[in-house]
């Protein structure tokens, strides 16, 4: 951007020498520097993103002064770059900056009294001529050299890429992962960056492929686009996509002829990144590692069935009555054949809803076959989860990566098939959430001779991730299932358990006093509180989590309330939900900071968006911010006891967590939870959805929302339909 352009825009210019880099992450590039300009005696504040940045070196900034609340003046640069300095002074603090490995501030000296200005010529066009000086020997010229040449580079990348559109944010990332062969990847193939670049989408890669002259009908493009369609299709779910669906979508994005894209598509499956199944005209495409996921599990299902019994033969009538009498419980008929079938079967599926015993089942099965030598391994897909199941149990659990020793530098799992578990049962809870890449690894990594239980309610939302692997497992037909429907007498009592089942069965949930707010003497577990307006939902959202569940349930509103609600986004959505309640629970908090367009301060509750290894905290994990740093630039948060540092620049990996989605809330139980519903939440109101939210419950769930919000998403019974062909390769393989 030159100095006209950027005038025209409305931003500014500056440009000086960093006297300070408060702060600089090498992942992001984000940076907070102090500048001095013009040889101003106070330096001003200017954060950005730059590829590489050391106190000395002149920058120059291109953006917008803002005044932000808690820092103060500062600069806000949308481009920051470093730039060759224009005296001999500024030369030597920049050859003294550490840039230039070789060339500390005594060399520096030394250069700018030796060749003034043309010092940077002289590095560059006639390095020897440093070996005139003193001091400088072969190996120290070649660590110059090197170094200068490397920073060239860096320069050479960075204004390649800004001139073809790529933001700075953009252009550190992609200068990270491709280094010195940056300019001549995006120049053969900017597609590539969809799949190596975490927050580049085929918009971006098709704009910056038409900067560089990359035609619209190309052949590269077509078969990115097929690829991208593919992808996108597998975030709602699906595996298998058949081809009149696939080239449709393909064309509305791209706007090419037909013949260019089935052209693209034979190409695309001669080099094997899709799969193709079925006759020509009913054909179906696979992303192959999808295919292969799905061919895993199918093979992998077929490879444990084969085996022996670990625990041999096992009479299963005795064996429960034995477990009845030690435990007290009377199992009712429905659970006794589970129980006996369990214990018959190298694999088996128990799936139900809440209240119809699937962990009284569990323990069954523990008891009596824990009574011999066998090694069990239990495990979960959330450690929320695998720490309901380990308090269920009495048994250690853990999450499915863990027992699967995830490496985070390898980006995979450390057991397989060539490095399977020592185990010789294997119980998984909470199966439903289990996508097909992630089912496909579990199952490589179980033994040849070990069983395998799957347990979870199969009513549930589906996972996160592609495929419906448990509804697969269940409907194809070949595998023991046992479905649970009996409510047990004491759980008929929870109006929560009563409702989420009728919510299954599309029924409105009861009504009456067990039904309105809260009030009167008898005190329920369940109401639905009527509001249309999202002015109506958040006043009493407000009210209901600050004043009222407090005072009649006897609940902490930060440790034991949750607001589950659709989205993220809009008016009921989580962004908005915790600004609100944020300032309504923790509205006197000293210490904050601001990052990625969230304010954290000590005492709020968040949530750990994504898996990290290194610090041990899950995506899911729910915490609360302990510590603010300003000096160290690090926040520290508090879960279950122990401690986490952050840095500022690694805060995007959480999010307030007053509100979560009701997908984030899979796996994990609270006691109480309140759900808004709104008829802006359309698109997503699902029964799998509200029945989900329902069944995280312990002691109350409060829905306030729209009763026609409400009818709808009880009505609606449709995310279930996901396109895989696991259900197919089960009956095949097992056939």
């Amino acid at each position: 951007m030159s100095e006209s352009n950027a005038a025209n825009s409305g931003e500014e210019r500056l440009s000086g020498v960093v006297e300070k880099v408060s702060f600089f992450s090498p992942a992001s590039g984000f940076a907070v520097l102090r500048l001095l300009v013009n040889n101003q005696r106070d330096a001003v504040t200017v954060v950005g993103v730059v590829a590489s940045v050391t106190e000395g070196q002149h920058v120059e900034a291109f953006g917008l002064w803002q005044n932000d609340k808690n820092w103060g003046l500062q600069f806000k640069a949308s481009r920051l770059t470093v730039i060759p300095p224009d005296t001999l002074e500024g030369v030597s603090k920049y050859l003294a900056s550490g840039m230039v490995k070789g060339i500390g501030p005594h060399f520096a000296k030394v250069l700018v009294q030796a060749y003034g200005m043309d010092v940077f010529s002289v590095i560059e066009k006639y390095p020897e001529r440093l070996l005139e000086l003193p001091g400088i020997g072969r190996k120290r010229l070649e660590q110059v050299v090197a170094a200068w040449a490397e920073q060239k580079v860096v320069r050479e990348i960075m204004v390649f890429l800004q001139s073809h559109g790529v933001g700075t944010a953009r252009a550190v990332k992609i200068y990270r992962t491709y280094g010195e062969e940056a300019i001549s990847v995006v120049s053969s193939n900017p597609y590539r960056l969809t799949l190596d670049i975490q927050g580049v989408g085929f918009k971006t890669a098709d704009q910056i492929a038409r900067n560089i002259g990359i035609a619209s009908d190309s052949p590269l493009r077509a078969r990115a686009g097929l690829a991208h369609v593919l992808q996108e299709l597998s975030l709602e779910g699906h595996c298998r996509v058949p081809e009149s669906m696939l080239l449709d979508a393909a064309q509305r994005l791209l706007s090419i002829p037909l013949q260019v894209l089935e052209d693209a598509l034979k190409q695309e499956l001669s080099i094997g990144t899709l799969v193709a199944v079925g006759n020509e005209g009913e054909r179906s495409f696979y992303l192959e590692a999808l295919f292969r996921a799905e061919r895993w599990v199918a093979d992998s299902i077929h490879r444990i069935l084969k085996g022996k019994l670990p625990w041999g033969t096992i009479e299963p009538e005795g064996s429960i009555r034995e477990v009845e009498e030690q435990s007290g419980i009377e199992l009712s008929d429905s659970q006794r054949s589970a129980v006996a079938l369990a214990l018959t079967s190298k694999l088996i599926v128990i799936t139900g809803g809440p209240g119809v015993g699937k962990t009284t089942i569990i323990n069954s099965i523990l008891e009596i076959l824990g009574r011999g030598s066998l090694t069990f391994m239990l495990c979960a897909p959330t450690g929320r989860a695998a720490k309901r199941l380990s308090e269920a149990t009495g048994r250690e659990a853990k999450t499915i990566h863990r027992i699967l020793d995830f490496d985070p530098h390898a980006g995979d799992f450390k057991r397989s098939i060539g490095n399977p578990l020592q185990v010789d049962v294997v119980i998984v809870d909470e199966a439903s959430m289990i996508d097909i890449v992630l089912m496909s690894k579990l199952l490589a990594a179980i033994p040849d001779h070990a069983a395998l239980m799957l347990a979870g309610d199969v009513d549930q939302l589906p996972p996160v991730g592609p495929g419906f692997v448990l509804a697969d497992m269940i409907s194809c037909g070949a595998l023991p299932v046992v479905r649970l429907t009996e409510i047990f007498r004491q759980a008929q009592r929870s109006m929560i358990i009563v409702n989420a089942h009728r919510i299954n069965r599309g029924e409105l949930t009861l009504p009456a006093n067990r039904a309105g707010e809260p009030g009167g003497d008898e005190l329920s577990d369940f109401y639905v509180v009527p509001a249309v307006s999202t002015e109506d939902i958040n006043r009493r959202i407000l009210q209901v989590v600050v004043d009222r569940i407090p005072l009649r349930f006897n609940l902490d509103p930060m440790k034991d309330i949750q607001v589950l609600t659709p989205m993220n986004r809009g008016t009921l959505g989580t962004k908005a939900l915790n600004t609100l309640l944020q300032k309504a629970l923790n509205p006197n908090a000293q210490r904050k900071i601001v990052r990625f367009g969230t304010t954290y301060a000590e005492g709020d509750k968040v949530i750990q968006m994504v898996n990290n290894y290194d610090k041990e905290v899950f995506n899911g994990d729910i915490g609360v911010v302990c510590s603010v740093n300003d000096e160290d630039d690090s926040l520290c948060v508090l879960y279950e006891g122990r401690e986490v540092l952050y840095e500022f620049g690694e805060l995007d990996e959480i999010a307030l967590a007053y509100a979560i989605t009701i997908h984030k809330s899979q796996g994990s139980e609270y006691p109480a939870v309140v759900i808004p519903l709104s008829m802006q939440h359309f698109s997503m109101l699902e029964r799998n959805l509200i029945y989900t939210a329902v069944t995280r419950a312990r002691k109350l769930v409060m829905i306030i929302g729209d009763p026609r919000a409400i009818a709808t998403a009880i009505g609606n019974k449709r995310s279930s339909e996901r396109l895989t062909g696991l259900t197919a390769m089960i009956s095949a393989a097992s056939g």
